[in-house]
């Protein structure tokens, strides 16, 4: 696997060029989400079969962009907190579609604007990747991965958005971000699961599935220009 120290000089015009090859690759899908799955998740998978069938949809960014000194952030959110399966969840801009969006990408540049205010037109949406199924909300989720190519300013959507994190690439691609975690089931049950350390949030579950894609891509992307 790709490591820390070979990342530290990969500063945001390297990143740029490099992921410009990201539509060349084969999405690796399930086999990487899994890397990154809950324990109890067949179960849930199992449980929430039915359901599955109608499913509500979503969509969700994740958003690359150089920093101040020119180094590669990526964005992630905490929700607010809340009587739901999500409350102060550390996540990927994003939500469900709307009439006027003609599809799923516009979904995702649409809410990332109404969510952390960065308007569509200051990002590329590089590619789609490998949609999830998140069974506690029942929702299906699409993500893409985009790009800006300035640094950036956040306006936060106050009923949904309790932080924005600004996670350095070099932190995210370090395998030493990778851990395991306690956390409660829906049942109330403490189980450990794999998880990203990421700012000294725990990201996990579907998220951290999505990351795991995306690290996996960006992992083969940075092979083949060393």
């Amino acid at each position: 696997m790709y490591r820390f120290i070979e990342l530290k000089d990969m500063r945001f015009k390297a990143f740029e060029k490099a992921i410009s090859e990201i539509n060349k690759h084969r999405l690796p899908g399930l086999e990487a989400q899994l890397k990154m799955a809950p324990s109890f998740r067949k179960q849930l998978m199992e449980q929430y079969k039915e359901d599955r069938k109608t499913a509500k949809l979503a969509a969700v960014l994740a958003l690359f962009y150089p920093s101040n000194e020119g180094d590669t952030l990526l964005v992630l959110i905490m929700r607010k907190s809340y009587k739901g399966v999500h409350s102060a969840q550390i996540g990927f801009p994003g939500g469900k579609p709307e009439p006027e969006d003609a599809n799923f990408k516009e979904t995702a540049l649409r809410e990332t604007s109404e969510e952390v205010g960065v308007p569509s037109d200051k990002i590329t949406v590089l590619r789609d990747l490998s949609s999830i199924y998140i069974p506690p909300s029942n929702f299906q989720v699409h993500p893409f991965i985009g790009l800006s190519h300035e640094t950036l300013s956040f306006t936060l959507q106050a009923s949904e958005v309790e932080a924005v994190l600004e996670i350095p690439l070099t932190d995210f691609m370090n395998d030493h971000s990778e851990v395991l975690s306690n956390v409660l089931s829906e049942d109330g049950v403490s189980y450990e699961v794999p998880a990203f350390n990421l700012n000294n949030h725990i990201v996990w579950g579907a998220t951290a599935m999505m990351l795991m894609e995306i690290k996996t891509m960006l992992n083969k992307i940075f092979k083949k220009i060393t």
